[in-house]
Formats: C-alpha cells, sequence, structure tokens
C-alpha cells in the first residue's frame, strides 16, 4: 500500500512539473518566474505571450492533471485514494516545481483537472461559477482560492468520503497563499484586473503602464 501511495505521489509530482507557460515565455525572450506577474501559469503566458498561449497552457495544465489522476486510478485501482493523491500531487508539482526551482504557477487550471478527472458535470459547473465570480468582482485572483475549498466541500456533500475530502483540500492552503500578494495589489490599487483580457489598453493605462 505504501509503494503505491509513493508512486502515486511520484507520477502526479512529475506530470505537475511540466509548465508551457514558462516555456513559451522562454521563447519570447522571457522568464515567466520573474517577468509579467511572476507567476509561471496560463494567466501569465497571456500578459507576455498573448491568447494562444494563455489558452494552451490553460488546457495543457487541465489535462495533465485529468491525466495524472486516470492514470493512477488506472495503475492501482485497489488504492482507494489513487486518483485523488496523483490530483493533488500534480498541483502541488505545478505550483513547487523542482525543474522550475520550486516557482511554478498558482494551480487554478490543474486543480480544473482534478475536478474534471472526478465529475465532468460538476467541472462544468464549477467553471461557469468561476467566470461569474471573476466577471463580478472583475480580478481573477478570487477564483482560485474559493475553488481551492469549494471543490473538496462538494466533493464531501457528494460522496462523504472523509479520507478523500482531507486530501483535495491539501492544494487550498499553497493556493491561497500563493493569492496573497494579489489580494495586497487590489487594496493598493495595482492588481490587474479581470477586463485585462478583453480591455489590455485601458487596463495599462489605469495601472500607469501604457506605453
Amino acid at each position: 500500500m505504501l509503494k503505491e501511495v509513493l508512486l502515486c505521489i511520484l507520477i502526479g509530482y512529475a506530470l505537475g512539473n511540466f509548465n508551457p507557460a514558462y516555456v513559451f515565455a522562454k521563447r519570447k525572450g522571457y522568464d515567466a518566474r520573474v517577468d509579467g506577474s511572476g507567476n509561471a501559469g496560463a494567466s501569465n503566458a497571456f500578459i507576455l505571450v498573448g491568447k494562444t498561449a494563455f489558452f494552451v497552457t490553460a488546457l495543457f495544465d487541465i489535462m495533465k492533471a485529468f491525466a495524472a489522476c486516470r492514470l493512477c486510478r488506472a495503475l492501482f485501482p485497489s488504492l482507494p485514494l489513487a486518483w485523488q493523491i496523483g490530483g493533488v500531487t500534480c498541483v502541488l508539482g505545478h505550483i513547487f516545481p523542482v525543474l522550475l526551482r520550486f516557482h511554478g504557477g498558482k494551480g487554478l487550471a490543474c486543480l480544473g483537472g482534478v475536478v474534471l478527472s472526478w465529475n465532468w458535470k460538476i467541472f462544468l459547473i464549477l467553471l461557469a461559477l468561476a467566470a461569474l465570480i471573476a466577471y463580478v468582482t472583475n480580478y481573477l485572483c478570487f477564483v482560485a482560492p474559493t475553488m481551492s475549498l469549494l471543490f473538496p466541500a462538494v466533493y464531501y456533500w457528494k460522496t462523504r468520503f472523509l479520507p478523500g475530502f482531507l486530501i483535495l483540500l491539501i492544494p487550498a492552503v499553497p493556493i491561497i497563499l500563493k493569492h496573497v500578494e494579489n489580494f495586497r495589489r487590489i487594496r493598493a490599487g495595482t492588481e490587474a484586473r479581470f477586463s485585462y483580457l478583453w480591455d489590455k489598453q485601458s487596463e495599462l493605462e489605469r495601472l500607469g503602464r501604457a506605453g
């Protein structure tokens, strides 16, 4: 049993280390860990490279967590927590990748992949709710902390499986901590709004970064 758990951890963490945002930014001469928002994830891929990089990165990050969950469940069917362990460690591998000196993304897309692997209907519901939160607040940074707490709660409500709930709750801590600086920037008025995605010039002017 311990061997299977360790293999799930290894598989999930290894898959989490693959980071297309870093690759896209590097090809343009940027370091996603430093430039832009300093976050090697889909949102910074958009800031540094553009919309195509954003969508490809988000899809890749979702699918790598989806693959981690499905692979662990397929390889270790006798382990009740196989997909939860694989998915969570994939999220952690994305946030703290050894290949990028533990400076990765913030985990939202990967978390989405974990949800998708469990229940595609819940994934669509939470995706719609995430879009609503981002639109109403006009800040993307509220989405990941909310989803990191809401998903385990929904999982427990549907399954009443406490061990699975506790494991799925683990990423909430680093995800919330990763967004503390965003909340500080909101208070200071220097955080880019969600509307940056479709009104980049206005946001750059508001932030005093227009060229």
